[in-house]
């Protein structure tokens, strides 16, 4: 490993002790990710727990809590602890607007999310994050794991010069493009997004740098010709997708919520249980307009 990608992992991996008062908070890996238990999310939380879970997200930026019987309502609540709800880009009629059901069985040609990104950044104001409650795994636990990949350290592992040349640009982001990589055109009930955003913009909360490029919503890079920006996309989405220090590995059960800060972490919902079945139900919470 070269010396600057080994400073930025050693930065994150001898952390402050986090000391929790009303909750036990478990590292998933040494540098993302951690299991949260000493809570029940149908109760309203305290004071206290607020402020602990609030604590943890942005130092982890992935919270698991296990064993969770929650209600729709009642996971709306927890996620409205942070924002305001961030609405379905497409809603079926009569369904609640701020639910998406994530569902995949042996019917299913493709499913959401199998493929690393970050939700809806082609958004003027991409999601804060976003709360999956699964409720049903494929049978036996054969598969159906999400992996997760920090984007503070993916931005810290690069070169000082790569980084430094990152900073200036800016890249657009075209919520057609996952349709039309399907081989559909967006309904015409849909008001696709495009907007333009920093490659390299700062948490908004912590004031950190990330690397904010996507495979799915990421067309390009405006100052370069199409053939540097295709090759400097290509290379850093690479970089993402097969550096796994970056990443965690998150194996559900039915009952599990993970919450994730979708500023600075991409996920990865791996299709590797088909023809069983696999449910839940997302939420996700108003962001704000990435800056640089």
């Amino acid at each position: 490993m070269e010396e600057y990608a080994l400073q930025a992992v050693e930065r994150l991996t001898t952390r402050p002790a986090e000391p929790y008062e009303t909750l036990s908070v478990d590292p998933v890996t040494p540098l993302l990710g951690a299991e949260v238990s000493g809570v029940d999310l149908s109760q309203e939380l305290t004071p206290q727990q607020e402020k602990e879970i609030k604590h943890a997200f942005l130092t982890h930026h992935v919270l698991v809590f296990r064993d969770q019987d929650i209600t729709p309502e009642q996971h709306k609540r927890f996620a409205a602890l942070f924002g305001e709800l961030h609405p379905v880009s497409l809603p079926v009629e009569g369904s609640d607007p701020h639910i998406l059901e994530i569902r995949a069985d042996k019917d299913s040609r493709m499913v959401a999310g199998d493929g690393w990104h970050a939700d809806g950044t082609a958004d003027p104001e991409p999601s804060l994050g976003s709360m999956l409650h699964i409720t049903t795994v494929p049978e036996g636990g054969s598969g159906g794991d999400t992996m997760f990949a920090n984007m503070h350290l993916a931005y810290e592992m690069l070169s000082p010069t790569l980084r430094s040349f990152l900073d200036g640009l800016t890249a657009v982001h075209d919520g057609a493009l996952p349709w039309r990589a399907a081989g559909q055109n967006p309904p015409p009930e849909y008001d696709v997004p495009r907007n333009e955003h920093p490659v390299v913009p700062r948490h908004p909360e912590t004031g950190r740098k990330l690397l904010f490029v996507n495979g799915p919503y990421t067309s390009h890079i405006p100052l370069l010709s199409k053939a540097e920006s295709d090759a400097l996309l290509a290379m850093l989405y690479g970089h993402i997708a097969n550096t796994p220090l970056l990443h965690c590995r998150v194996r559900w059960q039915p009952g599990t919520l993970v919450f994730w800060d979708n500023r600075c972490v991409q996920h990865h919902a791996v299709w590797d249980y088909f023809p069983l079945t696999r449910h839940g139900r997302r939420v996700a919470i108003e962001g704000t307009r990435p800056q640089s």
